[in-house]
């Protein structure tokens, strides 16, 4: 057998493809190892502050100062454009698209004005506008707003930033949902700010410090988006339903233990529980967190930029997402996953708005039956099996994705939710014979938001005008004193 050099010898062009294989090895070699070098150097260049940051910086732009691809995605909140079948960026006015729902909350300020939720940028500007905020609330109302609340929290304390009144702290919550509320400044470790959720854990025996990297991917976003309550009439104490579990029935049996209500119902004078947003309790339920993936996974996904892999901090829908978000574990094609989301939420949503005819006509029903005679003794049954109908309901409506995060429970829910209500029906029909009425409720003109609206009286055109007002005179006095504070702020 020939050596190497023989073979080159006697064949002097192989000599040359040698060599120039050589050279092009070690040039690859070294381009990689260069790679290698340079990557770790961004990598720990990530982490190495420009500027340091205080402990309680509510400033969005000063954290990023230090993390501009985080926070270039974070300022993408700003996108209205997108629109899903259910959902997305948009303002969507969602007394308008199902108009029952007025009749639901007549009594409460959620029949005045209920919008969809738009970007995290837009919190302040949202819950200054709408016109719920135009009733007396508590600074509770703030709790998940701002990257200002950690800081007042802990300068004031948590009981005194919660009895105070909603519109006494407006010039001092400026700054919108941000860095500050999930991250620690020094580390940048995922923390928990709001005292809600980790009082929460701790009442069930639970250790929220023990939590891994994964599980506060989703902590976090739980800090919000959950169900709630503000505990006590004076001290208004946000507070989290979840020491019997996290279940529709376990939550409503600690709100039935405290007999708790929201509002009493103006037609039907139920004691009702308004749902929040418990879009952790439904998750919880899914078999996304069976399967351990985390609200961020889908909503936060990672993305890499020269060679960093970093969190995309466009919170959005996963469906204007969907190569970077479903497709990380699902294979098939983006068209056929939207369709799959879609087929899900159709069938949830044609329950919720039976669930919401169904009540709000049991509304309209017991108001019939108080009127023409009926008594405390013979309407408690009835007004129990509404406040447990309108509950279930609201416990899949008020959550976002339209019970995508759990399709089955959803569904579970929502059955139940039309089975109590119609039973509620049935009794009301009963009481009535008793007083010789035996004929069908008369039901009004409900088909449009301002026909519900009307039909329950509230003078809408006065209430947007004195919103108006409010948002001309009172607001920029907030900003003007915001603007004065922070400028006073070292850079």
């Amino acid at each position: 057998m020939k050596t190497i050099s023989e073979l080159v010898r006697h064949k002097p062009w192989l000599g040359w493809v040698l060599f120039l294989a050589t050279l092009l090895l070690v040039f690859l070699v070294g381009l990689f190892g260069s790679s290698i070098i340079e990557r770790r150097q961004e990598a720990a260049l990530r982490f190495q502050l420009l500027k340091p940051i205080a402990e309680w910086e509510p400033r969005n732009e000063k954290w990023g100062e230090n993390f501009p691809r985080e926070y270039e995605t974070y300022r993408q909140t700003l996108d209205t454009t997108f629109k899903s079948k259910y959902g997305g960026s948009v303002m969507r006015d969602l007394l308008k698209e199902s108009p029952y729902t007025v009749i639901l909350w007549a009594g409460y300020s959620f029949s005045r004005d209920y919008n969809q939720a738009r970007g995290h940028y837009y919190a302040i500007k949202d819950i200054r506008s709408t016109l719920r905020t135009a009733v007396p609330q508590p600074a509770t109302c703030w709790s998940c707003k701002s990257t200002d609340v950690p800081r007042l929290m802990n300068g004031m304390g948590v009981a005194e930033f919660y009895r105070k009144p909603w519109d006494s702290l407006g010039s001092e919550i400026t700054n919108n949902i941000g860095c500050q509320d999930c991250h620690d400044p020094k580390t940048l470790d995922l923390r928990i700010t709001r005292p809600a959720l980790i009082e929460a854990f701790q009442r069930q025996g639970n250790d929220i410090r023990q939590a891994t990297h994964q599980e506060m991917r989703s902590l976090v976003c739980a800090q919000c988006h959950v169900e709630y309550y503000f505990k006590g009439k004076k001290e208004n104490y946000l507070t989290f339903p979840w020491d019997n579990g996290f279940t529709v029935e376990a939550m409503e049996a600690y709100y039935d233990h405290y007999q708790h209500y929201d509002f009493i119902h103006q037609l039907s004078r139920t004691p009702i529980l308004k749902a929040q947003h418990p879009d952790y309790e439904v998750y919880r339920t899914g078999i996304h967190a069976e399967r351990g993936v985390s609200c961020s996974d889908c909503h936060m996904p990672y993305r890499s930029e020269g060679g960093v892999k970093f969190t995309d901090h466009k919170i959005q829908s996963p469906l204007n997402n969907i190569a970077n978000s479903c497709q990380v574990c699902h294979r098939e094609s983006e068209k056929t996953l939207m369709q799959n989301v879609n087929d899900r939420q159709d069938k949830i949503q044609e329950l919720k708005h039976q669930a919401e005819e169904i009540l709000a006509i049991s509304h309209i029903e017991a108001k019939f039956a108080w009127d023409n005679g009926a008594t405390e003794e013979q309407m408690q049954p009835v007004l129990s099996l509404i406040r447990k109908a309108q509950w279930r309901w609201d416990w899949v409506a008020a959550a976002n994705a339209v019970g995508f995060h759990s399709p089955l429970e959803a569904a579970r829910v929502l059955g139940a939710s039309i089975n109590l209500a119609q039973q509620a029906r049935m009794e009301i029909v009963r009481i009535l014979a008793t007083h010789g009425i035996t004929t069908s409720v008369p039901l009004p003109d409900i088909s449009s938001k301002e026909k519900a609206q009307q039909y329950i009286g509230l003078p809408m055109e006065n209430l947007r005008k004195e919103k108006q007002d409010f948002l001309k005179n009172v607001v920029p006095l907030w900003d003007e004193a915001a603007r004065l504070r922070q400028a006073k702020l070292p850079d």
